[in-house]
């Protein structure tokens, strides 16, 4: 990059890094006790160097959080997110369409969790991993994980969630759905968000992050309520 180049690339630069220094903090608890592998090398992975920049965490700088404990019940949450085009109001059009959400058993539903692993070939702008090509035989459920899917009308899953559970937070992993304007997602991470709520037993659900993320992504994100922040972790 010329010189040129750099300077005028530093303003937005800057901006970026007092961006950073104003996001909230927010300290995340590892517990081995949920599932001692699984823990330990998630820990190892979201602590590693970002392979973009070295000098910070992978999981660091603008993760994605919805605080849990801002919210008195599901209800609350609902209200808080309830304006129009956000999660209340999605999730509203979403049962008014037939959608429910229900924890599931992988295995009952293959053949659905491979026709929406291969309905898109980009997803947010990027190529679908190859290994979403793949049809999986049979899933064997991982202790700290929970596994949530959307069912239509007809019974059949329309979108997932596997949800990891690692102390005092959970996080979206594989998260995958038909692309309709019916309002799924928003309902999918709306209802999981309020059972961890009413449960009252985690601090936060973690969804990725912001940075990296396209604009339309970041929206969705906000409308479900969270928000970007700068992460510190320990592991017990």
């Amino acid at each position: 990059m010329k010189t040129s180049d750099r300077l005028h690339a530093l303003p937005a630069q800057l901006r970026l890094v007092a961006d950073v220094l104003r996001l909230p903090r927010a300290r995340l608890r590892f517990e081995r006790a949920v599932n001692p592998e699984l823990v330990e090398r998630t820990h190892a992975l979201f602590t590693s160097p970002h392979p973009r920049c070295k000098l910070v965490r992978f999981k660091s700088l603008g993760v994605a959080l919805l605080d849990l404990r801002a919210y008195r019940d599901s209800a609350a949450y609902l209200q808080a997110v309830g304006r129009k085009d956000y999660a209340g109001y999605q999730s509203r059009r979403a049962r008014a369409h037939g959608y429910r959400v229900a924890e599931i058993d992988r295995n009952h539903y293959v053949d659905d969790i491979h026709r929406i692993n291969t309905s898109l070939a980009q997803r947010q702008g990027r190529p679908m991993d190859p290994a979403y090509a793949a049809r999986a035989e049979h899933f064997v459920a991982v202790d700290g994980f929970r596994y949530y899917g959307v069912l239509d009308k007809d019974g059949r899953l329309a979108a997932y969630c596997d949800l990891g559970i690692y102390g005092d937070f959970a996080a979206t992993d594989h998260l995958l759905g038909y692309k309709t304007s019916d309002g799924l997602m928003y309902l999918l991470l709306a209802d999981i968000a309020c059972r961890l709520i009413d449960e009252g037993q985690l601090n936060y659900l973690m969804y990725d992050t912001y940075l990296g993320a396209l604009p339309g992504l970041r929206e969705f994100k906000k409308k479900l309520g969270f928000a970007p922040y700068r992460v510190r972790y320990s592991i017990y």
